[in-house]
């Protein structure tokens, strides 16, 4: 799989699965570059579900023992991702 050339690139999936909660978040190359680092863009949607995260500025995980909360973890990376 080639990497795309064009544009910025944000992602920010997550999961619940058997009683806690995933969440992954992924930054292009270009935003990297800019500063911009997926950990702390991680760490802000873990605090919700109770859960701690890490990983690398363009690519970062999370898990959290309160699945029911993953609303509020989506809505604290957006507000974190405004703040950019």
């Amino acid at each position: 799989m080639g990497r795309i050339k064009s544009g910025s690139a944000v992602l920010l999936a997550s999961r619940q699965d058997e009683g806690k909660a995933l969440v992954v978040a992924g930054l292009s190359r270009d935003l990297v570059e800019r500063g911009l680092d997926a950990v702390a863009w991680i760490r802000a949607a873990a605090a919700p579900v109770g859960g701690g995260g890490g990983g690398r500025a363009d690519l970062a995980q999370a898990g959290g023992k309160h699945p029911e909360r993953l609303a509020e973890a989506l809505e604290a990376a957006r507000e974190a991702a405004r703040a950019w």
